[in-house]
C-alpha cells in the first residue's frame, strides 16, 4: 500500500473559507478515486493561510480488475437491436458474449473485463478537473490562456506524490512537483519532499510551518494564557476569534500588548469589538476586579528578535487610532436622545412590503403591552421598552459596529436616566440568537422579545416569504426558536393563536386599537379604538375578529404590500395557522434531543392546543407512557379499535349500555373505562399528564381480553350497536390525552 501527498500551495487563503475549503478537497479527492475502485485506509486534510493539503495513506498502487455482466436483446432479435447492444458495451462481436437462459427464451449477455487502472493516472486525471471546478465563495481570476486561474488567490506551486515519486500533469499552466515553501521569514525554502511524514519534518522544522490548525490553536491559547498569566492577568477567551487568527498565521507567537487606560471608560463591548473586528486581538481581564484590562493579546506570525516589543508598541498605536474613533462616534451618540434617534427610523426600511422599521416599532410597542400581562410586565414600561428598542440602529456605534445594536441602545438608555427594565429589555429583545444563546428573563424583556419576534414571523407569512429547503434568509426558524425557548423557559402560557392573530392586527391598520384578552381561554376579546369614536366595544371571537380585519387589510397599504386587489376572508385565519404550523415543526427540532418523536408531538398539537408550555409537557409525559409496556399495548388496542370503527360504514350514535353487555370481558372494559375515563380527565384538567397516562394504563389488559373473547360484529344488531359505541367511547378517552392515531408504530 502506497501514500499520496497532495498540496495547493498559493497566496493567503481567507481565514474563514479554509475549513470547507480542506473538507472539500478532501471530500472530492475520495470520491474521484473511489469512483476508480481506489479506497484509502485514512485521509486527512491539512490548511493554512497559504496551503491546502491531502494526505492519502493505504492506497493500492492500482485498481482492482472488474468484470461487468450486461443483459442484451433476445437471440434472433433484428440486427440493429443487436449492434446498438455491442456498441454499447464496446464490443465488435458476439465473440465476447454468452447466451443464456430464462423464461421466455435465449438472450445476449455482453461480458466487459475492465482492468483496473494505475492509480497514478486516476489522480493525474483527477485533480485537475477538482482544481477546475473548485467552489470558493469568492474567487479571483489570474491569467489568461491556459495559464488562467479561477482560485481564491494565485496558485504558486502544485506538489503531488505518489509513493515517493512525483505525479506528472499540468493545471492552470502550472507542472506539478515534489516541491514546497515555508515560512516567508524564518524558513522560505524551497523544501523537496519524499512523503507526508518528510513534508511534516521540514516544514515544522526548518520552515516554521504547523500544518495541523488544531495544534496552531493550541500553540496560540497556550502563549496567549501564559503570557497573560505572567503578567498577573487572565485571557477573555473567543472561539470565534481563535478560529479566524488560526488562519492568519503559519508560526504563531502570541504577545502580550497595554493599550492607553483611558479608553477604559468605553463600554467593554466597544473595546473587544474594535480589538476583534478591525486588529483581530484578544482582550484581557484583570482577575482581581474582573473588568477588562488596558492590555490586549495580538498573536504575530513570527518571532520577533526583542521578544515582541516592537511589534506589541506598533499593535498599541494602531489600536489607539481605532478606538479614538469609538470615543468619537460615543460621544456624539450621547448628544441624542434616543427618542430622537427613534424618530430617525421612518428613514429605515424594515422589508419594502412590510414598511419601514418605524412601522415595525409600532406594531412591535402595541404588541408588547398586550403581551405583557402574560410575562407578568409592566404594559407601560413594555410598550416603552419596544419604542426604544430599535432606536440605536441609527446611532454612529451601530452604524460602525452592526454587532452592537441593542447593546448600545442600553448604554444610551442608562445614561438618560431611563428605566433599568427598559434599558435592559433594548439589549436582551434580541435574545435568543442561537442555540447557545440565553433567553430573556425579566419580564419586560421577555414582552418585548416576544412581541418582536411574533411580528417578524407573521409579517413574513402575510407576504408568504417563508423559509424553504435550507434557505432561510430572515431568521425565522430562529425567530420561531427563540419565541419557543422564551415560552418554555419562563413558562409563559399565551395562546398561540391569540398572539398570531394581535401580531397580525398591526399589519391590517388596527395600529391604535387595543385589547383586552382572556389569555386562560384564548378565544375572547374585547376591541377598543379611540380612533374610531363610532365603534362601540365589544364581546368577540378571534375568528369574528379576523373577519373583521380583511375591511383594514381594505383600506391600509398592507393591500398593496400583500399583492392582493381582493381580500381574502380567510386569508388572516389561514395566515394565522400556518404560522402555528411552522411553530409544531420548530418544536419537534427543539424536543428532539430529549429524544420526544415528532409524531408525538403531531399527536398532541392535534387537540388544537397552543399553550406550548402545556404541548411540550403533555408530549413528554406521552413519549415516556410510550415507552412502556403499557404504552406499547394501549397504542396497539387503540389503532386495533379504529381500524374496526374506521371501516364501519352505519356507525352508531350515542354511548355506550353499560346494561346490554353480555359477555364477562365485555363487562370488565366497561367497567375499567367508567373507572379510568373520570380518572384521565380529572388528571388532564390539574394538567397532570403522567397520572392521565396512567389512568388510561387501567384499559390495557381489559382490551386485550376483549379483542380475544368478543366479537364486535355480533350478528345480534343491539350487541353489535353497543360494541361499536363501547369502543368509540374507548377512542374518545384517549383522544382526550393525544390523537392516538398520529403515532407511527
Amino acid at each position: 500500500m502506497s501514500e499520496l501527498l497532495f498540496e495547493v500551495f498559493c497566496e493567503e487563503i481567507p481565514a474563514g473559507m479554509q475549513a470547507k475549503a480542506a473538507k472539500d478537497l478532501e471530500a472530492a479527492l475520495v470520491k474521484a478515486l473511489g469512483e476508480a475502485g481506489l479506497k484509502a485506509e485514512s485521509t486527512t486534510a491539512l490548511v493554512g493561510a497559504r496551503r491546502l493539503s491531502v494526505v492519502m495513506t493505504g492506497l493500492p498502487a492500482k485498481a482492482d480488475d472488474v468484470r461487468e455482466e450486461r443483459k442484451g436483446p433476445r437471440v434472433g432479435a433484428p440486427e440493429k437491436a443487436l449492434q446498438g447492444f455491442l456498441r454499447g458495451a464496446g464490443l465488435d462481436s458476439t465473440d465476447s458474449c454468452e447466451q443464456r437462459e430464462d423464461k421466455k427464451g435465449a438472450f445476449w449477455v455482453a461480458i466487459i473485463d475492465k482492468p483496473g487502472r494505475q492509480t497514478t493516472e486516476v489522480v493525474a486525471e483527477a485533480i485537475p478537473a477538482i482544481l477546475q471546478n473548485f467552489h470558493w465563495p469568492k474567487s479571483m481570476k489570474i491569467g489568461e490562456g491556459e495559464k488562467q486561474q479561477r482560485w481564491v488567490r494565485p496558485i504558486q506551486r502544485l506538489l503531488c506524490v505518489f509513493d515517493g515519486e512525483v505525479v506528472p500533469f499540468k493545471v492552470f499552466g502550472l507542472d506539478t512537483s515534489n516541491i514546497t515553501e515555508g515560512h516567508r521569514v524564518h524558513g522560505r525554502g524551497p523544501f523537496t519532499v519524499t512523503g507526508f511524514a518528510d513534508y511534516k519534518a521540514q516544514l515544522e522544522g526548518e520552515g516554521h510551518v504547523i500544518l495541523d490548525a488544531e495544534d496552531r490553536k493550541r500553540m496560540i491559547m497556550d502563549g496567549a494564557t501564559k503570557a497573560c498569566r505572567d503578567a498577573g492577568l487572565e485571557l477573555v477567551e473567543d472561539q470565534g476569534l481563535l478560529n479566524e487568527v488560526c488562519g492568519l498565521v503559519e508560526w504563531p507567537v502570541p504577545v502580550l500588548g497595554e493599550m492607553d487606560p483611558d479608553f477604559l471608560d468605553l463600554p467593554p463591548e466597544v473595546i473587544t469589538l474594535t480589538m476583534k473586528t478591525h486588529q483581530k486581538y484578544f482582550a484581557v481581564r484583570d482577575p482581581k476586579t474582573n473588568t477588562l484590562s488596558a492590555h490586549f493579546v495580538t498573536v504575530a506570525n513570527q518571532t520577533a528578535p526583542d521578544g515582541g516589543k516592537a511589534i506589541a508598541a506598533g499593535n498599541s498605536r494602531v489600536l489607539s487610532a481605532r478606538l479614538a474613533d469609538a470615543r468619537h462616534f460615543w460621544d456624539n451618540d450621547r448628544k441624542t436622545p434616543l427618542s430622537d434617534m427613534a424618530g430617525e427610523l421612518s428613514k429605515v426600511t424594515f422589508h419594502e412590503k412590510l414598511g419601514t422599521v418605524a412601522d415595525k416599532v409600532d406594531r412591535v410597542a402595541a404588541l408588547a403591552r398586550e403581551l405583557a400581562p402574560v410575562v407578568g410586565a409592566d404594559a407601560d414600561l413594555a410598550e416603552k421598552a419596544a419604542r426604544l428598542a430599535k432606536a440605536d440602529l441609527v446611532s454612529e456605534m451601530v452604524y460602525e459596529f452592526p454587532e452592537l445594536q441593542g447593546a448600545m441602545g442600553r448604554y444610551y438608555a442608562m445614561e438618560q436616566g431611563e428605566d433599568a427594565a427598559v434599558a435592559d429589555a433594548i439589549k436582551a429583545h434580541y435574545k435568543p440568537q442561537g442555540p447557545s444563546d440565553a433567553v430573556p428573563v425579566e419580564p419586560v424583556s421577555a414582552a418585548v422579545a416576544l412581541a418582536d419576534k411574533l411580528d417578524t414571523l407573521v409579517g413574513f407569512w402575510a407576504i408568504d416569504e417563508k423559509p424553504t429547503g435550507s434557505k432561510d434568509p430572515f431568521a425565522l426558524r430562529r425567530a420561531a426558536l427563540g419565541v419557543i425557548r422564551i415560552l418554555l423557559e419562563g413558562e409563559y402560557r399565551p395562546s398561540l393563536t391569540s398572539a398570531g392573530f394581535m401580531a397580525l392586527f398591526g399589519f391590517s391598520g388596527w395600529s391604535n386599537t387595543t385589547f383586552t384578552t382572556i389569555w386562560s381561554h384564548g378565544d375572547v376579546v374585547s376591541r377598543t379604538d379611540p380612533n374610531d369614536v363610532g365603534y362601540s366595544t365589544a364581546v368577540k371571537s378571534w375568528q369574528d375578529l379576523a373577519s373583521d380585519m380583511v375591511v383594514g387589510f381594505t383600506a391600509d397599504p398592507i393591500r398593496e404590500r400583500l399583492g392582493r386587489d381582493v381580500p381574502d376572508p380567510e386569508l388572516p385565519r389561514n395566515i394565522v395557522a400556518s404560522v402555528l404550523a411552522f411553530f409544531a415543526d420548530r418544536l419537534k427540532v427543539h424536543l428532539r434531543d430529549e429524544g420526544i418523536r415528532h409524531d408525538v408531538i403531531d399527536a398532541v398539537f392535534a387537540l388544537g392546543d397552543d399553550d406550548l408550555v402545556r404541548v411540550t409537557a403533555r408530549s413528554r409525559a406521552l413519549q415516556g407512557f410510550l415507552d412502556t409496556e403499557d404504552g406499547t399495548a394501549l397504542l396497539a388496542g387503540y389503532k386495533r379499535a379504529s381500524n374496526i370503527l374506521n371501516k364501519t360504514e352505519d356507525m352508531p350514535e350515542g354511548a355506550h349500555d353499560a346494561g346490554a353487555a353480555v359477555e364477562a370481558a365485555e363487562t370488565a372494559l366497561m367497567g375499567a373505562l367508567a373507572e379510568a375515563g373520570p380518572k384521565a380527565q380529572a388528571a388532564l384538567e390539574a394538567e397532570d399528564f403522567t397520572a392521565a397516562m396512567a389512568a388510561l394504563a387501567m384499559l390495557c389488559a381489559p382490551i386485550d381480553a376483549f379483542f380475544e373473547s368478543v366479537t364486535v360484529n355480533s350478528d345480534d344488531a343491539l350487541l353489535r350497536r353497543n360494541r361499536l359505541l363501547l369502543l368509540s367511547d374507548i377512542r374518545a378517552a384517549i383522544h382526550a390525552v393525544a390523537d392516538f392515531g398520529r403515532i407511527e408504530g
